[in-house]
């Protein structure tokens, strides 16, 4: 017996599924301010069934952050909806631009390009900013890419590009392959992370950490953000995924 909900499920199984999260451990990078995590056996087969302990900060490995993470008073991860977490994904490609520029920030001149070719990003949408940083994992040193003084080279958003994309386009949510939403440039600037703050502040969430954006079109795909429902959380590991056109 079959229904639109089955045969929706038989579609989307015939597309092509992009695994968008890194496989983490505690030797994986991580946050600068953060211990890595720790996995413990409780029990083995020879006890009678095989058991961990796990323990690692909200904010490791493939991650979602919740608007609370930033901003007081503001909704925890639990308090996500489902459909929010399952959205239109836009990539905008900026990898060959950061192979060359590692401090490179996104700005609004770049979206309008974007656009030109790829036309207007829809409201709604989850926008991925693609710069090929996941491909230094599981590197530490070249996550964090340090010069000679200490400073972190590593690129993001401009607060100024995710204003015209949130109050402009009326998105839905961003992600990542960085750290953080701030390239590290303005973070030494500014000696905040304000992108990230304001992205929070709009209560909604954003997933960083993304791997394979390279195997996801501009548009067209779905991404899908499976994070456990841990209660009063800031964030979590979680399973990102797209399903292609």
């Amino acid at each position: 017996m079959s229904n639109e909900l089955i045969q929706a499920i038989q579609l989307l199984k015939e597309k092509k599924w992009v695994d968008l999260t890194h496989t983490f451990g505690p030797e994986s990078p991580h946050f600068s301010a953060f211990d890595a995590a720790a996995f413990d056996t409780l029990f083995n087969h020879d006890q009678g069934f095989f058991a961990q302990s796990f323990r690692f900060p909200g904010q490791y490995g493939t991650h979602l952050d919740a608007p609370i993470h930033f901003v007081r008073d503001t909704r925890y991860l639990d308090e996500l909806g489902l459909k929010e977490l399952v959205l239109p994904l836009v990539v905008i490609d900026q990898s060959v631009a950061v192979e060359s520029n590692p401090d490179f920030t996104l700005d609004v001149e770049h979206i309008l390009e974007f656009e030109k070719e790829h036309g207007v990003i829809e409201a709604g949408s989850f926008v991925a900013l693609r710069t090929d940083w996941s491909k230094r994992w599981p590197s530490h040193e070249a996550f964090d890419n340090k010069d000679a003084e200490g400073h972190s080279h590593a690129p993001g958003w401009s607060v100024s590009a995710l204003m015209f994309l949130f109050e402009e386009r009326k998105i839905q949510a961003i992600g990542h392959e960085t750290f953080d939403t701030d390239s590290a440039v303005d973070y030494q600037k500014n000696g905040a992370l304000l992108a990230e703050y304001y992205v929070l502040a709009q209560d909604t969430y954003q997933v960083e950490l993304l791997t394979n954006l390279d195997q996801v079109p501009a548009k067209g795909a779905v991404i899908f953000n499976i994070v456990p429902k841990a209660e009063k959380a800031s964030g979590f590991p979680v399973r990102s995924f797209a399903i292609l056109p």
